[in-house]
């Protein structure tokens, strides 16, 4: 196996569980191959899914590494020949803001594809020197979508319907962050989807509020999405100095069992640097522990596909 290189900025502790983390995942994947340098030059081409995968990134709790999920996850499987989209659905614009997406002033966005029904071809913009990955950005006027999308006509399908006409390019992922609550912009992320990915943070209440999102999960599986179904767990912001992070992990892997990536995130200045220039820490530093991790949980996110 390729030596892992470490970050100059990394703690003896972060490079000890980094290792520990990129042991574990490759002798949970056989078949993916190291990528040795972060950029994934030395992976074989990763599998790409028999049809489009829609995961909608979602935890009502905030701060607990959505946006950041959704784009770096993005990014390494776009570095790998995967096309994929990224639906920032989140007011805020962070996802758009990482991906170098103009989401400010009169910039057509995801408002007026729920709202005013413009095509989704029409906001689609491809991100910055990432030939393979493309987002849908969010502006300001989103967090009025709440309110105007309750007396919409299938108020809670017009992201689905939106999506399911959009063929303007041949899409292997599509990513949808979703806001940090369990509202119309959300529920429309899950209708929307194949699949739900939830980032939880290795820190004290990382369950609290979870049995709540899982409930509305169950049931819009139920009453308007029966192909839903949770494939997805990312543990985030793991802190190789402390025993409770360890015993998170260990809790969450209990109750949920292979749904859990077997990498973890671990903490990262890098992670929380690179969207202020806006890039994935994919492209802003590919030698990171952070980079490494999520190249390494993209990479079983793609294997997963081939035996979902």
């Amino acid at each position: 196996m390729t030596q892992t290189p470490l970050n100059p900025g990394d703690s003896p502790l972060v490079r000890e569980a980094l290792s520990s983390v990129v042991s574990r995942e490759t002798s949970a994947t056989p078949t993916a191959v190291q990528a040795g340098d972060g950029s994934g030059a030395g992976d074989a081409g990763w599998p790409r899914p028999a049809k489009t995968r829609v995961i909608a990134v979602a935890n009502q709790k905030g701060g607990v590494g959505k946006t950041t999920t959704s784009v770096n996850i993005a990014a390494a499987l776009s570095m790998h020949g995967q096309r994929v989209l990224v639906v920032d659905l989140d007011p805020q614009g962070n996802a758009s803001t990482a991906l170098a997406t103009e989401h400010r002033g009169d910039v057509p966005d995801v408002y007026q594809v729920l709202v005013d029904d413009l095509p989704m071809a029409d906001i689609v913009k491809q991100v910055p020197e990432m030939p393979n990955l493309y987002c849908a950005p969010a502006t300001i006027d989103l967090a009025g979508a709440e309110i105007e999308l309750v007396s919409l006509v299938a108020r809670e399908a017009r992201l689905r319907r939106a999506l399911a006409a959009y063929d303007e390019i041949e899409l292997d992922y599509i990513i949808i962050d979703c806001p940090p609550s369990l509202g119309l912009l959300t529920v429309n992320a899950l209708v929307a989807a194949d699949e739900v990915m939830i980032p939880i943070q290795c820190e004290y209440y990382a369950l609290e509020g979870l049995g709540q999102l899982l409930r509305n999960v169950d049931l819009i599986k139920a009453h308007l999405n029966p192909t839903l179904r949770l494939s997805t767990i990312v543990l985030t912001m793991y802190d190789g100095r402390t025993r409770l992070a360890s015993q998170v992990a260990e809790e969450v892997r209990s109750h949920f069992g292979e749904t859990v990536l077997n990498t973890v995130i671990p903490r990262s200045v890098r992670l929380s640097e690179a969207p202020s220039y806006g890039q994935s820490v994919m492209t802003y530093d590919p030698g990171s522990s952070g980079a490494m991790a999520y190249m390494d949980a993209a990479r079983e996110i793609a294997y997963r596909a081939t035996v979902a």
